[in-house]
């Protein structure tokens, strides 16, 4: 399932390494439900901070050493000073405890009388050379650090241009978001949401696309786009749901020469459309999941008995395209999924029981819910998605400023308003 780029990390200060990234973004937060997870470094609050192991590393081997018996070297030992402040130092602060560290060796050397022998030189140059293979690979992690975190900063963006944010209010409606990648450290992936306020009416998108890696965000980006200028064209749903398929053909065939595997590719969508003023929903599903209800205490997948198949593999013609429309009063809640909830499975195989979870998930505010739903899957699996998890809440209230789950309201953009009407030729009305 959103961020401004991050600043690089001073590498060899308290540089900290990623984790693997998730977004929510129904919590209003820039970061959400998963933050990235930084492992515990040492502060970057001075040269004593990081100097604190190595020399306590080198003053206790030279102690020890001191009262040892002169036929026990523990010069030798010295070596964990260069190779323990690789941990959390730079470079130069590695080479600077290797050359503190031959100094102590030199004492301990001259203290059991080899400092005229064959054994200094050997203790000495051992130390220099494991020490600079040391420095050569912090080197080489620094580098590799920079680059990672240059590339997260690229996903981060990347992320916030292909899957926006969605408005916390639109109209009546309070909607809570979130989006989480299965890969590790990736931040886009094949599922995608997008909203369209038009005038009077609130038009949803959710969806997933066949396959993974970088061809399945190039799809997700064409049809987000497409989207997110058709929505302000077409009057109807159906006009609409055909105009996106249009525009999924075109990408995909464009895709023919490069990719010969590009005529197997399609994404499952849903299609939503919410009037302000009238206590009603309009669908139509392309091979997505049917989407949950929660309605008068009572919660149901909503029946979707015509759906049509996926974009890329549907048709052209807006006539095909069947809308079901159902009841959607004040305090109702939709919620918007992809298939990486309901085929999450556990360490036994079995599947996410959504339907069965959903009685028990807290359906009075939407991100209380997403949050709730994101920590009962991950109970589920134990935290190993196997595929990327889109969610998308919508609750209509009956007045924004006394919902009971209170967060600042974006202001609607209006636009081109919707002619779609409850009863139009293809509809069908569900309860």
């Amino acid at each position: 399932m959103t961020r401004s780029a991050l600043p690089l990390p001073r590498v060899g200060t308290g540089t900290r390494r990623p984790g693997r990234p998730a977004t929510d973004m129904g919590t209003g937060g820039r970061r959400g439900w998963h933050l990235w997870h930084f492992p515990c470094r040492l502060p970057a609050g001075g040269i004593l901070t990081q100097a604190a192991v190595p020399v306590s590393l080198i003053t206790a081997i030279t102690l020890c050493a001191t009262f040892a018996p002169m036929t026990i070297h523990l010069s030798p030992l010295l070596v964990a000073a260069p190779t323990s402040a690789a941990a959390f130092a730079g470079s130069r602060f590695i080479a600077g405890t290797a050359l503190a560290a031959s100094a102590a060796m030199l004492v301990i050397d001259s203290h059991d009388g080899l400092l005229h022998s064959p054994l200094l030189p050997i203790h000495i140059g051992a130390l220099l050379v494991v020490s600079g293979f040391v420095v050569v690979a912090r080197a080489l992690h620094d580098r590799d650090l920079r680059e990672l975190t240059q590339v997260r900063a690229v996903a981060e963006v990347a992320q916030r241009v292909v899957l926006r944010p969605l408005p916390r209010q639109l109209g009546p409606l309070r909607v809570a978001c979130t989006y989480r990648a299965a890969a590790a450290h990736a931040q886009v992936g094949g599922d995608l949401y997008a909203v369209a306020r038009t005038g009077r009416t609130t038009r949803f998108l959710i969806g997933d696309v066949r396959g993974k890696g970088l061809p399945a965000v190039e799809d997700a980006s064409a049809l987000l786009g497409a989207f997110r200028e058709a929505a302000y064209q077409h009057a109807t749903l159906p006009d609409l749901t055909a105009a996106l398929e249009s525009s999924v053909r075109r990408h995909l065939a464009q895709l023919t020469d490069s990719d010969p595997e590009s005529s197997e590719r399609f994404i499952t969508a849903l299609l939503v459309e919410i009037p302000d003023e009238a206590p009603l929903v309009q669908v139509i599903s392309c091979g997505h999941p049917s989407p949950l209800r929660g309605h008068r205490g009572k919660v149901a997948a909503l029946p979707i008995p015509h759906p049509a198949p996926p974009l890329g593999l549907a048709s052209t013609s807006p006539g095909t395209y069947h809308v079901d429309t159902f009841e959607f009063g004040a305090a109702d809640t939709l919620l918007l999924y992809t298939d990486g909830v309901i085929e999450a499975r556990n360490l036994t195989g079995g599947f996410y029981p959504i339907l069965d979870r959903a009685s028990i998930w807290p359906w009075e505010c939407p991100h209380s819910l997403l949050r709730h739903i994101n920590h009962d899957v991950d109970t589920h699996t134990g935290g190993r998605l196997q595929d990327d998890l889109a969610l998308v809440a919508i609750q209509r209230t009956s007045a924004p400023d006394t919902d009971r789950c209170p967060t600042p309201p974006s202001a609607p953009n209006p636009r081109r308003p919707s002619r779609d009407e409850p009863g139009a030729p293809g509809t069908t009305r569900h309860s």
